[in-house]
C-alpha cells in the first residue's frame, strides 16, 4: 500500500529520514534486500508538487502533444531517458509517466500529457519513452488504464463502449506500448469501463492485461481510485496514495479478507511477486543514490523536442520572416517572460530560473492548483536575438484597439495566443479565452502581415482563420520553447511538426457536442458513451465524410516532399517502401504516413505506418514500413482476425492529402489475442 508524502489530505505519514516529499512510497524490506517505492510524477518532467521540495528543479519538457507532433520515437526516448536519469538522480525509483490515453474529445483538460488520437503513434512513443526510462534503473508506469477521456466527473464517469471496438483503439494503443517498452506498472484509471471501476475491472485487469497480453509487472491504482479491498480479486496489486481513498483498503482490511479466506494468500503473494519482479527487473533495487543532474544535457534534449513539435499550420509567404520586415511587432502571451505550461500533476519547476505565475481565481489550495506557470523562456527575447538588425517591440495585447493601431504601423506582426488546460478540469469551449479571438482579428484586420503563435493543450478554433498570413502550433512548448519558437519564425529551424491529433472547425463536429455531466455538481456518476467505437479522431472524420479544420498528420515546412510509387513485399508481416525526395530549396524534415484506406470495397482509414526523415535540399531516402497485422484486422470473438481480399493503401502527408493509392491482395489471417 502506497502513501503520498506530501502535506494534504487524510492522515499524517511517518516516512524515514531521506525520503523526500513526493506522490508515492512504499517502504522497502531491508532484510530480504527488496527496495523501497519513491515515486514521482510525471511525463513531462520530474515534479515538485505545491514546491514542497523548496529549491528542487528539473528540465520542463514539452508537452505530450508536442513530443507526438514530432512522430520521432528516437525523440520519445532520449526525453525518456532524459527522464529517468534527472529521477535516480533526484532519489525516486518509480515514474509515473507513460500517459497513452487517446483523445477522444479535443476539450479533455489532460490532453496536453498524453500523445494524441491514433493508437499507432500515442503506443509507439509512449513505449520508447518508457524504454528510455526503465534503461536508466527507474521503473516506468503506462497510464492511465483505460478510457480516462475526460476530467469532468472523472472519478464516477462510466465510458461505454463495444469491447471489441475498445482492443481496435485505445487498449490497443496500451498494448503497443506495453509490448515496446515493457513497463514495470500499469496504472488503472479513475473512471468506470462498462460498469465496473477501471481499478477493480476484471475484464480489464485479469483477462486482458494479464492474461492476453501476459504483463509481467504490477497494477497500481491512481491516486484515490480505489474502492475496497475486493480489488485485488480483480487485478489490482497495489493501492496507492492511500489517503485519498475511503480507506488504506490494502492495509488492515486486505489482511481481514486473507484472514476470512475471502482473499486465496496466493493472489497475495502475486501482487508482491509481480512488485518485487519488476523492481529487479529494471535494476531499481540498487540504492539510489542522489548525485549531481546534468541540466545542461535535459536543456539540449528539451530544445530539440520543442523544435520538432511546433506545427506550421498556415503560411501565406510571411514565414520565415523576410529582409522585408523591418519592423515587427509582438504581442501577448506573456512572449516578454516565457511560454505557457500545462497545469496539475505534471507541472514542473524549470532548471531555467524562477517561472511567473497568474492567479486566476479560488482561495485555499485550489488558489495554488488555479495557477497559470509561465517558464522563464522568452520568444520575444529569443526573437530578437535571431534578427538583431530588425526593431522588434512588444505589446501586452490588454486593448485590441491600442494594439491594432501599433500593427497598422508595423511590417509583421507576431500574436501569442494561450489557453490553458490542467488535470481536473476540461474546457466547455474550443475558442481562445479572454477576449484573445477578438484581438487577433482586430490586429489581423488592421495588418494582414500576422502570424498567430498558439501556446495551448488542446485544438482551438480559429474564426480569424482566413484573415491571418501565418499560424503556428506550439502546444506547450517546454523551458525552452522560446528559443524554439523564435527559430521557426525566422527559419533558422524548418518546422517538421505534424499534428497528432484533428483540429474541429467546431463542437458541432464531435461526437459528443456537450460533455456529459458538465453541469452536473462533482461525484454524480454519468455515461460517457462511446459510440463511435474504434472510429477514433481522423477516423471518424473519413467514415462520416467531414472536413475538419486541420486533420490528423498535417503539417507544413519551408520545404516541399515527393514519394515514389510505393512497392510491396508479403511475408510474416507486409512491408511496403517507397522512397523520400526533398524537392524543395533548403533541408529539413518530413513525415511521410502510410494509411490503409480501402479493404474489399470497405472505405477505411487507419494509420498503418510512419517514418520520421531528415533529407537536405534535393536528397532522396528510401523507406520501408512493416506493417502491424492488428492494424489491417478486425477484433472479434477475442481474437484478431485479417480478412481475405484486397487491400488499399496510399503515402500522404496527412489523413486528408493523400497520393494515389496502391492494392494488393492479402490471404486470411488469425492472430492470438
Amino acid at each position: 500500500m502506497g502513501v503520498m508524502t506530501l502535506p494534504g489530505p487524510g492522515a499524517p505519514v511517518r516516512v524515514p529520514d531521506g525520503v523526500p516529499r513526493t506522490a508515492g512510497y512504499v517502504p522497502g524490506v531491508a532484510r530480504l534486500g527488496i527496495p523501497a517505492q519513491i515515486a514521482t510524477d510525471a511525463s513531462l518532467g520530474i515534479t515538485n508538487p505545491l514546491q514542497s521540495r523548496p529549491g528542487d528543479i528539473a528540465t520542463a519538457m514539452p508537452s505530450g502533444l508536442a513530443l507526438a507532433s514530432s512522430f520521432d520515437p528516437v525523440l520519445a526516448e532520449r526525453v525518456g531517458i532524459t527522464l529517468g536519469r534527472e529521477a535516480r538522480g533526484k532519489g525516486f525509483n518509480v515514474l509515473l509517466g507513460g500517459g497513452v490515453n487517446l483523445t477522444r474529445d479535443p476539450r479533455n483538460g489532460r490532453n496536453f500529457e498524453y500523445l494524441g488520437e491514433d493508437p499507432l503513434l500515442a503506443g509507439t512513443l509512449a513505449g520508447y519513452s518508457i524504454r528510455g526510462t526503465q534503461a536508466q534503473g527507474v521503473v516506468s508506469t503506462i497510464k492511465h488504464f483505460v478510457l480516462n477521456a475526460q476530467e469532468t466527473q472523472r472519478q464516477t464517469a462510466n465510458a461505454v463502449i463495444d469491447a471489441d471496438a475498445l482492443r481496435e483503439s485505445d487498449l490497443l494503443a496500451f498494448e503497443i506500448g506495453i509490448e515496446i517498452g515493457q513497463p514495470g506498472a500499469v496504472m488503472c484509471a479513475y473512471n468506470r469501463v462498462n460498469g465496473p471501476s477501471a481499478c477493480g475491472n476484471g475484464e480489464l485487469l485479469d483477462r486482458t492485461l494479464k492474461q492476453d497480453w501476459n504483463f509481467k509487472g504490477w497494477v497500481m491504482s491512481d491516486w484515490g481510485a480505489v474502492g475496497g479491498a475486493d480489488f485485488i480479486l480483480r487485478g489490482l496489486d497495489q493501492q496507492a496514495g492511500s489517503q485519498l481513498d475511503q480507506k488504506p483498503w490494502f492495509g488492515p482490511e486486505l489482511k481481514m479478507l486473507v484472514d476470512k479466506g475471502q482473499v486465496p494468500r496466493a493472489r497475495v503473494s502475486d501482487a508482491a511477486r509481480r512488485i518485487i519482479r519488476s523492481l529487479f527487473a529494471v535494476g531499481a533495487e540498487q540504492a539510489s543514490k542522489m548525485g549531481p543532474v546534468d541540466y545542461a544535457e535535459g536543456a539540449r534534449v528539451a530544445l530539440d523536442a520543442a523544435r520538432k513539435g511546433i506545427v506550421l499550420l498556415k503560411n501565406n509567404g510571411v514565414l520565415p520572416i523576410g529582409a522585408g520586415a523591418r519592423k515587427i511587432l509582438v504581442v501577448g502571451g506573456r512572449a516578454d517572460f516565457g511560454v505557457l505550461s500545462g497545469g496539475g500533476s505534471s507541472q514542473v519547476t524549470p532548471s531555467t530560473g524562477a517561472p511567473y505565475f497568474e492567479e486566476w481565481g479560488g482561495d485555499g489550495i485550489a488558489a495554488k492548483f488555479n495557477r497559470h506557470m509561465f517558464l522563464p523562456s522568452s520568444p520575444l527575447a529569443a526573437l530578437r536575438e535571431a534578427l538583431p538588425d530588425r526593431t522588434v517591440t512588444f505589446d501586452g495585447g490588454y486593448s485590441a484597439g491600442a494594439a491594432a493601431a501599433k500593427a497598422a504601423q508595423a511590417d509583421l506582426v507576431v500574436v501569442f495566443a494561450t489557453k490553458w488546460e490542467t488535470e481536473t478540469a476540461d474546457s466547455p469551449s474550443l475558442g481562445l479565452p479572454q477576449g484573445q479571438d477578438q484581438l487577433i482579428a482586430a490586429i489581423a484586420h488592421a495588418n494582414p502581415h500576422t502570424v498567430v503563435v498558439l501556446e495551448t493543450g488542446n485544438p482551438v478554433t480559429m474564426p480569424w482563420l482566413g484573415s491571418v498570413g501565418g499560424v503556428v502550433a506550439a502546444w506547450y512548448p517546454g523551458q525552452e520553447g522560446g528559443q524554439a519558437i523564435a527559430e521557426v519564425l525566422a527559419g533558422q529551424t524548418n518546422p517538421s511538426g505534424r499534428l497528432p491529433i484533428t483540429f474541429p472547425q467546431s463542437i458541432d463536429q464531435l461526437p459528443r457536442p456537450e460533455i456529459p455531466g458538465l453541469l452536473d455538481p462533482a461525484m454524480t456518476p454519468v455515461d460517457v458513451p462511446y459510440p463511435e467505437g474504434s472510429d477514433v479522431g481522423y477516423r471518424l472524420y473519413a467514415k462520416q465524410g467531414i472536413t475538419p479544420l486541420f486533420p490528423f498528420g498535417f503539417g507544413l515546412s519551408y520545404s516541399s516532399f515527393s514519394y515514389s510509387t510505393p512497392q510491396f513485399t508479403r511475408g510474416l508481416k507486409l512491408r511496403i517502401s517507397f522512397t523520400v525526395t526533398n524537392t524543395g530549396a533548403v533541408g529539413g524534415g518530413d513525415v511521410p504516413q502510410v494509411y490503409l484506406i480501402n479493404r474489399n470495397k470497405e472505405p477505411l482509414r487507419r494509420l498503418i505506418g510512419f517514418q520520421r526523415v531528415e533529407l537536405e535540399k534535393g536528397a532522396t531516402k528510401a523507406v520501408t514500413i512493416e506493417v502491424d497485422p492488428r492494424f489491417l484486422a478486425d477484433f472479434r470473438n477475442g481474437k484478431w482476425t485479417v480478412p481475405a481480399g484486397r487491400y488499399s493503401f496510399a503515402v500522404g502527408r496527412s489523413a486528408l492529402d493523400l497520393d494515389a493509392p496502391v492494392a494488393v491482395n492479402l490471404v486470411q489471417r488469425q492472430l492470438a489475442p
